[in-house]
């Protein structure tokens, strides 16, 4: 599992990330010096625990600060908020909450008393749910759709704090919010080029099955009814999430803005 769950955040610093960055109006259009960041950071995930990879990770941190950095500029020129750009600064600001995550975990440290494996999730979780999740939420939705994907990660965050009840809460509020963002891409894939419109396509319908089964996990652990198991959890819901709702998404955005710009 734990080979899996690095791969998906290697995809997430490396491609996912890197790629999303290209289509916000942060004045990131240029993302090469991502890559001085994201690169020790993706190391580190593979490096046994101990020093090195513990300054590795705190590079990716320093390059996770530049995206709040990024944020705070945006809502400073413009000084106003909407639902789109909650998600927007909310996709700039959870790659934080996955370094600071991963600093922990590279330093065997159970930050706020949770053990390794919760904090490694963690990482992943805010890369795709955190960062993809509002990305596209910010590109292919507004109103309703845009502010529930935020605030149901924030409330997913709570819960990890709070206890299981509310992070089930968070959960139902993210999947409520996902649905939207998928209807709204399998719409637009109505309107695109061919090879745009399977990635759209793919990137929706996935949300179907791998928001359920969220919504199982977190309902399991307040009530008696079953979920899968947590090695499950990763190969099915994380990885489809990470390849088929993420990546393909991000691809698909890229391929209407500069193919269509082209």
């Amino acid at each position: 599992m734990t080979v899996l769950v690095h791969a998906v955040v290697s995809l997430g610093m490396l491609i996912v990330v890197p790629l999303g960055l290209t289509l916000l109006p942060t004045r990131t259009t240029s993302t090469r010096w991502w890559f001085a960041f994201a690169v020790p950071g993706a190391v580190s995930l593979w490096l046994p625990r101990g020093a090195l990879s513990i300054v590795l990770a705190s590079v990716y941190l320093a390059g996770t600060l530049v995206l709040i950095t990024l944020a705070a500029q945006h809502l400073l020129r413009h000084r106003r908020l909407n639902a789109r750009l909650v998600a927007l600064y909310t996709a700039l600001a959870t790659p934080a909450i996955a370094a600071l995550a991963l600093v922990a975990e590279r330093s065997s440290y159970e930050l706020f008393g949770f053990n390794l494996t919760v904090l490694s999730l963690t990482v992943a979780h805010f890369h795709f749910a955190g960062f993809a999740a509002a990305l596209m939420a910010y590109l292919a939705a507004d109103g309703l759709a845009a502010v529930s994907v935020p605030l149901g990660t924030v409330t997913v965050l709570l819960g990890f704090f709070l206890g299981d009840g509310v992070e089930l809460a968070g959960a139902l509020v993210l999947t409520a919010g996902m649905w939207l963002v998928g209807w709204n891409l399998l719409r637009r894939s109505r309107r695109a080029d061919r090879g745009t419109a399977i990635l759209l396509v793919i990137s929706g319908s996935v949300l179907v099955v791998t928001m359920v089964l969220a919504v199982m996990w977190a309902l399991g652990h307040v009530v008696d009814t079953p979920y899968l198991p947590l090695r499950w959890m990763v190969a099915t819901h994380g990885v489809a999430n990470a390849v088929g709702f993420g990546l393909c998404g991000v691809l698909a955005m890229r391929r209407e803005r500069f193919d269509g710009a082209g």
